[in-house]
């Protein structure tokens, strides 16, 4: 009779403990669900650029074709790379010239999620980020009326304009180009990432130590920059919150948003970065000097939270969770592009 009584004390102390979890582990997932959201499957409508089958396949073929810079040499997957996460993995990219740009290419990737585009976020939308490093002299170096005269040199390509702007009485312009591409950029989304799972109701997705990651990154602060539908993207914030990095990692003559807003307030302000598959996009920050994630992670808490804030086995768990974040990456066939003519402009060295 003893001995059963100590079973079914033991029995009910395992069910306690059992339920203790799953209720922890409930409330966990409900403050997930308030914070973040799972990327849709399919891609967001744009405002005032609908999206189309013509405009997107158009809008393909312009993000690989090199053409719309002035060496011929560099398109925008030279420095988003749709097969490397969506960047260059470079600490800044290498442009016309062999030019060394000034920060760390961000990630295309779920970029239609963000608030803005750039570090600085000076681009309202993907279609006006579209025109910028087509014309940056350190980028692609080229002007509109020489992008729009090698469109209009190729045949296949008036045409493919004429059908993904059916209304336009002259529809091969730059801001067209621009439009199109942006519609190619709104479809690299990368949905179904273990965490999105987990957002969806399998709690089985993420592991112990992935889950302990999730409840640091809400409980300690991170989600306060790093939240939304792309984990961060969605507000400027200022790099040093507590401790500003060395200028190593934060170079003194990058002031971020206040080369946008003038605005005091804005010195050293960035746009927090989007942590979608940030396990692909090494290095990291505006500088891109850290190529370990879990420096970078260690650098935040410094910085942003104080030392001391994350312990060793913190940032071990925080980054085992921020790997969870990688999704099922746009499966991309290369586009055939159209031949050059006579009339299409010569590259310029």
């Amino acid at each position: 009779m003893k001995l059963k009584t100590v079973l079914v004390a033991a029995a009910a102390a395992v069910l306690a403990v059992s339920a203790g979890i799953a209720q922890a582990e409930d409330s966990l997932l409900k403050q997930a669900r308030e914070l973040f959201q799972p990327i849709p499957t399919f891609p967001p409508q744009l405002k005032d650029n609908p999206l189309t089958t013509a405009k997107i396949e158009l809008g393909k073929m312009l993000f690989f074709d090199p053409r719309l810079s002035a060496s011929q040499l560099i398109s925008c997957n030279t420095c988003h790379n749709l097969g490397m996460g969506g960047d260059d993995n470079l600490e800044t990219s290498i442009g016309h010239g062999f030019a060394k740009g000034p920060r760390n290419a961000p990630t295309v990737l779920n970029a239609v999620f963000n608030v803005a585009q750039f570090w600085d976020g000076r681009a309202k939308d993907l279609e006006e980020q579209a025109k910028g490093p087509v014309q940056a002299g350190v980028e692609m170096n080229n002007r509109p009326e020489v992008v729009v005269a090698t469109l209009k040199s190729i045949p296949e390509y008036v045409e493919a304009f004429r059908k993904a702007f059916p209304q336009d009485k002259d529809p091969v312009t730059f801001d067209n180009m621009a439009k199109a591409i942006e519609a190619f950029e709104a479809t690299l989304t990368t949905p179904d990432s273990r965490f999105d799972q987990y957002l969806r109701g399998d709690e089985k997705a993420l592991n112990d130590l992935e889950k302990k990651g999730l409840a640091l990154f809400i409980d300690k602060g991170c989600a306060g920059c790093h939240q939304g539908i792309n984990i961060g993207g969605q507000d400027y914030f200022p790099f040093g919150v507590v401790e500003k990095p060395g200028a190593d990692i934060l170079p003194p003559d990058d002031k971020g948003r206040f080369k946008v807003t003038k605005a005091k307030d804005d010195e050293f302000s960035f746009r927090a970065a989007p942590l979608r598959n940030v396990a692909l996009t090494a290095p990291y920050f505006h500088s891109g000097k850290v190529w370990s994630l879990r420096e970078a992670v260690r650098i935040m808490g410094d910085a942003q939270l104080g030392k001391g804030t994350l312990s060793e086995d913190d940032v071990t768990a925080i980054t085992a969770f921020l790997k969870t974040l990688t999704g099922r990456q746009p499966e991309i066939t290369y586009p055939f592009l159209p031949p050059s003519t006579e009339k299409t402009p010569k590259p310029v060295r």
